[in-house]
């Protein structure tokens, strides 16, 4: 069997040094889409936008932490012992960030990356892949990214945890819609996740679909930036973590729409495609913040 739960499990953690700098924060942002909200009159040069553009003025989104080092951990889980899977079959299931402080425009860290646990889905197994980043001052971020491997469930494995978040039974709070350039996963992949899916027409249709998907990370850093700007006045640092659920694709072209129901200290979101009649694209979506 491609994948030895016990074994990827018990495997060692990969430590490695990671470096970024304004540039990387400045194209990953670019990637989710900065300097192009529909909602600014001039969003280039809009100082909300120079924000995650302008390197004099910038500010990180805490979601850079899963490209930070080109998405490292990631590619790393996928290559530890125990873990022999097809890309074709690997779809980005979920994501959770967690910061501990404001990740510095420019830093150097050691990130560290394990296998944190291998469920039995029946079709399909997931693959729990922890990675946690620590510079000389401590703990930066710890990112748990849950891949689907698709035909490789049903070996007598633990079905695992399902958070779920419960939305209000009411209209959301705050709607937004963000357009997705037909570029976007192109721009998006200079990142660090060269996955063929979203940039290959021939390897997407092996993997089942017509055309080129949009990264989930990306879908994911777009709605985080959306909370961003439109819940907590644009300012990073008050986020504290952020979950979600890859319950749909994305293709390049279209718009999200993005629902939000906000607390005292949390939001709780829901992404949709709106050209596909409001095809859910991300659930169980929540950004906790001080």
């Amino acid at each position: 069997m491609p994948i030895d739960a016990e074994k990827a499990v018990a495997a060692e953690p990969r430590s490695t040094r990671i470096s970024w700098d304004h540039k990387d924060v400045q194209l990953y942002h670019l990637g989710i889409g900065a300097g192009a909200d529909p909602d600014r009159a001039d969003p280039a040069t809009d100082p909300g936008e120079l924000r995650y553009t302008l390197e004099s003025r910038l500010q990180v989104l805490p979601s850079f932490a899963t490209v930070a080092g080109a998405g490292a951990g990631v590619v790393g889980g996928l290559s530890s012992p125990g873990i022999d899977v097809d890309l074709a079959a690997v779809l980005h299931g979920g994501q959770s960030v967690r910061v501990y402080r404001p990740i510095p425009v420019k830093g150097s860290a050691v990130q560290t990356s394990k296998v944190a646990a291998v469920y039995d889905k029946g079709k399909a197994a997931v693959l729990v892949l922890r990675t946690e980043a620590a510079d000389d001052e401590g703990p930066l971020w710890t990112n748990d990214a849950q891949i689907f491997v698709r035909g490789e469930g049903g070996f007598g494995g633990e079905r695992g945890p399902s958070e779920r978040v419960a939305y209000p039974a009411v209209a959301p709070d705050r709607v937004v819609e963000r357009p997705i350039r037909p570029d976007q996963a192109l721009l998006y992949r200079l990142s660090g996740d060269w996955n063929p899916l979203h940039a290959d027409p021939e390897f997407a249709r092996l993997a089942g679909f017509d055309r080129p998907i949009l990264h989930g990370l990306c879908t994911y850093g777009m709605t985080l930036k959306a909370v961003t700007d439109t819940v907590l006045g644009g300012d990073v640092t008050r986020i504290r973590s952020y979950r979600t659920r890859f319950v749909g694709v994305v293709f390049p072209g279209e718009t999200l729409r993005i629902r939000m129901w906000t607390g005292k200290d949390h939001v709780r979101v829901e992404v949709r495609a709106v050209e596909r009649d409001d095809a859910p694209v991300l659930g169980d979506t929540f950004v906790e913040h001080s």
